[in-house]
C-alpha cells in the first residue's frame, strides 16, 4: 500500500504509517504528496481512515478516464459481489434514504434524477441570477463596513452560495449556520472514528429537518426548486420520498460547501501571489479565465466520490479488481506537469486550462454555472470594495478543515483598512 514514506524516498519500501489523507495537516498542502503518486505510483492502493482500502488514482488522463468508464460506477448494487455488500462497514449501510441521490446513482436513475432538476441550472436561468447574488454580496460587505477585519469565511464566503441555494429550494436562509454545522460534520465523517460517529448524528438531525420542510412545502407549494419538484411528480415523473429526500439533501450540501471552499481558497490563492491580484484588480474583466485558475489552482473538490469497479479494470499497467472503492483525484490531476505548463504556479491568463475541478461525464457537476458565477462575482465585489485586503494571521496558521472529499478553510481571518 502507498503510505507516508512515499514523501521522503524514492527508494523506501511501504510502511504501515499511513498518510492522513483527511487530516488538516496534509489538506494544508496535499500537492508534494500527489506529485509523488503521480510520479511513483500514479494507480495506489490505500488504507483510508475508516479502514477501508481504496485506489487513489492521480495522473490527469487517468483520472478523466475513470470519470468517463462506465466500468466505474456509483452504485454498489451493480458492483458488489454479494460477499463483498456483506462485508461493507456498518456506516456505508447507514442512510439509505440519502443514497438515493443522483450523485450515487447510476444511468438510467441518475439520468432521471438530474433530468428533473437540470433546467434549474442551466447557463441561461442562472445568468438570471447576477443580480441578485450581486446585492448579496453587497449586504455581505456592507456588514463588516467600519470594522478592522473579517473572517473571510463565515462573514462572506459560506453564506453567499448559502443563502442562494437555501432560496432556490425555499428553505430559510436564517437556518444557515445549521445547514452549514450540519454538513460539516457529515462531509468529515472519514477523518476519523469520532467523525463518523459525530456524522451519524448530525446526518440524522439535518434529514429530520428536511422532512419536516418536505411535508411543509408539499402541503403549501411555493415558487421554489422543492414545489417544482412535487409539479414535476405530479405531471408524470417518478420521485420516491427518499429520493426527494436525497435530492435536497444532496442541493443543499453540495450547493454552498464547494462554492465557498472556491470563493476562500481562491481569495487566499491571490494574497498569496501578489503579481496576480495586481492583475485582476488592474483588469477586473479577467475574472472569467481568474476563476477557472483559481479553481484548477485550489481544487474546492479535493478528489470525485467514491466508484467502485464494475469489472476488473487495468489502468496504467495496474489491475483494480471487482468491487474496489476508487477515487479519482481532481487536486492531483490539475496539477499534473503531464497536462499543464508549470503546474505550481497560479497563472490568472493560463490558456488552455482544462481543469476537472467540476469533474467529467455523466456526473459533471451540474451546479457548475452557478458556482462560477458566485465565484466571480464574489471575489471581484471584494476586490473593488475592499482595496486594502490582506490576511490577518501568518499562512502557516491557518487552520483546514478535516475530510476525504473536500478542501477548505476552516476559517481565513483578513484585515482591511490603514
Amino acid at each position: 500500500m502507498c503510505s507516508i514514506s512515499l514523501l521522503t524516498s524514492r527508494r523506501s519500501s511501504p510502511t504501515s504509517d499511513p498518510v492522513k489523507i483527511a487530516g488538516p495537516e496534509f489538506k494544508a498542502n496535499p500537492y508534494p504528496f500527489y506529485a509523488r503518486l503521480r510520479d511513483l505510483v500514479p494507480v495506489c492502493r490505500m488504507k483510508l481512515p475508516t479502514g477501508e482500502t481504496a485506489w487513489l488514482v492521480t495522473r490527469y488522463d487517468h483520472v478523466a478516464a475513470v470519470l468517463k468508464d462506465e466500468r466505474f460506477v456509483k452504485d454498489t448494487a451493480n458492483a458488489l459481489t454479494p460477499a463483498q455488500a456483506a462485508r461493507r462497514p456498518w456506516f456505508r449501510k447507514m442512510f439509505k434514504a440519502l443514497q438515493r441521490n443522483m450523485l450515487d446513482l447510476d444511468p438510467p436513475d441518475h439520468t432521471r434524477l438530474r433530468a428533473l432538476v437540470s433546467k434549474t441550472f442551466t447557463p441561461r436561468l442562472i445568468e438570471q441570477m447576477r443580480e441578485r447574488i450581486t446585492r448579496l454580496t453587497d449586504d455581505l460587505l456592507d456588514a463588516v463596513q467600519g470594522r478592522a477585519g473579517m473572517d473571510l469565511i463565515h462573514d462572506y464566503a459560506l453564506p453567499l452560495p448559502t443563502t442562494i441555494i437555501a432560496e432556490m429550494l425555499g428553505v430559510p436562509a436564517a437556518d444557515r449556520h445549521k445547514f452549514h454545522r450540519w454538513s460539516n460534520a457529515i462531509i468529515s465523517a472519514a477523518s476519523s472514528t469520532w467523525g463518523l460517529l459525530r456524522a451519524v448524528a448530525n446526518a440524522w438531525a439535518l434529514m429530520r429537518y428536511l422532512r419536516k420542510f418536505i411535508k411543509k412545502r408539499r402541503a403549501n407549494p411555493r415558487d421554489d426548486l422543492v414545489s417544482a419538484l412535487f409539479r414535476a411528480e405530479e405531471a408524470g415523473d417518478t420521485l420516491s420520498e427518499d429520493e426527494l429526500l436525497a435530492m435536497v439533501f444532496l442541493l443543499l450540501v453540495a450547493g454552498h460547501e464547494t462554492t465557498g471552499n472556491l470563493i476562500g481558497s481562491g481569495t487566499l490563492a491571490l494574497l498569496e501571489h501578489p503579481d496576480q491580484l495586481a492583475k485582476l484588480r488592474k483588469d477586473p474583466g479577467l475574472i472569467r479565465p481568474a476563476v477557472e485558475e483559481l479553481l484548477r489552482h485550489t481544487s474546492p473538490v479535493d478528489m470525485a466520490t467514491e466508484r467502485y469497479a464494475r469489472e476488473d479494470v487495468t489502468l496504467g499497467g495496474v489491475t483494480i479488481p471487482r468491487g474496489a472503492m476508487v477515487y479519482a483525484v481532481l487536486a492531483s490531476a490539475n496539477r499534473d506537469e503531464r497536462q499543464f505548463a508549470n503546474p505550481d504556479a497560479l497563472d490568472l491568463t493560463r490558456e488552455p486550462n482544462k481543469h476537472l475541478a467540476f469533474g467529467l461525464g455523466a456526473h459533471f457537476c451540474l451546479g457548475a454555472p452557478l458556482a462560477r458565477l458566485e465565484g466571480q462575482i464574489a471575489i471581484n465585489t471584494l476586490l473593488r470594495r475592499v482595496p486594502e485586503l490582506r490576511l490577518a494571521i501568518a499562512p502557516e496558521a491557518l487552520r483546514w478543515r478535516r475530510g476525504l472529499v473536500l478542501r477548505g478553510l476552516e476559517a481565513l481571518p483578513v484585515a482591511f483598512g490603514r
